[in-house]
């Protein structure tokens, strides 16, 4: 079920990376870069970086180049240590 729950939050975090774009294009009210980047650091670091490459959105600021793969290695550290410990 956790395996699930964090997928879909992964798809809600590209969905808004990509929402994000698609308001940056059209001219419409952004969502804020803090927001972005907390969702990618609240186990959404996979979602970000792959809204990141398949959108091409974020890839020109340094903040989010370095943040986002940070976010991943920290949400890996925390699904290996939840794991470690239900063991």
């Amino acid at each position: 079920m956790e395996k699930i729950i964090l997928l879909i939050w992964n798809l809600i975090v590209f969905a808004t990376y990509g929402l994000d774009k698609y308001n940056a294009i059209n001219g419409k009210r952004r969502i804020s870069e803090r927001n972005l980047l907390s969702m990618a650091f609240c186990m959404g670091g996979f979602g970000a970086f792959l809204g990141m490459q398949i959108l091409r959105h974020k890839t020109r600021h340094l903040k989010f180049v370095i943040c986002v793969p940070l976010a991943m290695l920290l949400n890996i550290a925390v699904i290996y240590l939840l794991r470690r410990a239900q063991l």
